[in-house]
């Protein structure tokens, strides 16, 4: 391969060629028998002799494990069928986006019955759980923007809030999914300008804002990802209520987020937001890996982000900021059942570990997998009847560097992260280091 070929081309991130399925897996250990449904991982995964650009535009590829009885049945991987896939062009000759045009290429959810395929500049795209394609979806005409791939989902009303951001006003528009899939609100939501809003945050009565400075450039359009770092941008987090009206901003330090772990709301004003924090430089050294050809060593793009909290006190409009670790962590996790309400524990990784944070204890565990092996994004699936928070299992699909080594889907204890998985699926074939993934149990899809 050509040392000019991009990272995200080639070691961990290297795309795979075509599509497969197996039957009855190889498990080293044992798979809890409670574990009955399917894990889903999307990420990029060019065509063979394709060139996004940038790691974030390659085509949405879906692999999915499915688990019953102790067993893990089946492997299989399907390119989302969209018709960027096909050849189409997201933008119309008049300039005009077509929102049913894109990747879906970031993350998986199940909402309502139904699973979509997300990313944040299109309509969600729906599969089946075999991976079919059903095609994009609008919610009956009602979506007239893209839809993040990080929507939240009340674990009290079941309701799904979510969000679409354009290059055009206006620049953020807020929507709310009923508990069974119906949209059933939607208004714009006023902001600085043009940026790349990839996450947000949701408390009980509340809706956290990141307004942060990765604005559009018109001028690289066509270019992988139109955004770039503003240092003329102000940098703001917003709290709104759920139901609407005025948000309230709260300055800070110049910074960006890709990921936000959870937020809760104290009851007295205060709002705690713990998210995976960029500066400046860490921000422009990640950006430019994702475009970039690697250096001697380089065989993935690696965080160096840390886990950073807000507090934003709505009654006096002071924010506090504090960096609570300092290892460089990614794709921050909770307890679904916790989403926006106060959570003990978060999960992250890093390029070679499973990292377990304690909110209670400030104690801070982490399995390493070692540097021939690379994390993916760690789910956390509850134990059924479990008493503690953590009771359960975390899922991840974990790639090697060497690529004839299969992929694996790791089963560890949440309750210690720190010990050997209980069960490690061997996958028939090597899975690109890729975003984010779901577990969807049978008990959803009935």
């Amino acid at each position: 391969m050509s040392d000019n070929t991009p990272i995200y081309l080639q070691g961990t991130l290297a795309p795979v060629p075509d599509e497969t399925d197996a039957v009855n897996l190889p498990i080293e250990g044992a798979l809890p028998e409670e574990l009955s449904g399917r894990y889903f991982r999307n990420g990029p995964n060019p065509k063979p002799g394709e060139d996004p650009g940038h790691w974030f535009t390659g085509h949405g590829m879906l692999h999915g494990v499915r688990l019953r009885d102790g067993r893990a049945e089946w492997y299989r991987n399907r390119w989302v069928r969209t018709r960027t896939l096909e050849g189409a062009r997201p933008f119309r000759e008049d300039g005009t986006r077509d929102l049913a045009v894109g990747s879906a290429n970031t993350s998986v959810i199940e909402h309502g019955g139904k699973i979509f395929a997300l990313v944040e500049t299109s309509f969600p795209h729906q599969v089946t759980p075999e991976l079919d394609t059903v095609g994009p979806c609008d919610f009956g005409g009602r979506l007239t923007t893209g839809m993040t791939a990080h929507p939240k989902e009340d674990p009290v009303t079941g309701e799904l809030h979510l969000f679409g951001y354009g290059f055009k006003p206006p620049f953020l528009t807020y929507h709310r999914l009923s508990a069974d899939g119906q949209l059933i609100t939607s208004f714009p939501v006023e902001v600085g300008g043009p940026t790349m809003m990839h996450d947000f945050a949701i408390t009980e009565n509340h809706l956290v804002w990141l307004d942060l400075p990765a604005v559009f450039n018109p001028a690289r359009v066509g270019k992988g990802m139109p955004y770039e770092w503003s240092d003329s941008y102000r940098p703001r987090i917003g709290v709104m209520h759920k139901d609407g009206g005025p948000v309230q901003w709260f300055d800070v330090d110049p910074c960006y987020v890709f990921h936000v772990g959870n937020a809760r709301e104290d009851g007295q004003g205060r709002i705690t937001l713990d998210a995976v924090r960029y500066n400046r430089a860490a921000f422009l050294t990640t950006w430019s890996d994702m475009y970039s050809s690697p250096d001697s060593n380089g065989s993935a793009i690696v965080s160096s982000a840390v886990l950073h909290r807000w507090t934003l006190d709505t009654t006096t409009g002071r924010v506090s900021e504090q960096q609570l670790d300092d290892q460089h962590i990614e794709f921050p996790t909770v307890d679904d059942r916790l989403v926006g309400r106060s959570n003990r524990y978060l999960y992250a990784v890093d390029q070679h570990a499973i990292v377990k944070y304690d909110n209670a204890s400030g104690a801070v565990h982490r399995h390493e997998l070692g540097t021939d092996w690379h994390t993916g994004e760690a789910v956390f699936v509850p134990a059924a009847g479990g008493t503690a928070e953590d009771d359960g299992w975390l899922m991840s699909i974990v790639t090697n560097i060497d690529p004839t080594v299969p992929s694996r889907l790791l089963v560890h204890d949440a309750t210690d992260v720190t010990a050997k998985p209980v069960a490690a699926v061997q996958l028939p074939r090597r899975v690109p280091a890729g975003f984010h993934g779901s577990w969807i149990p049978d008990s959803e899809l009935a």
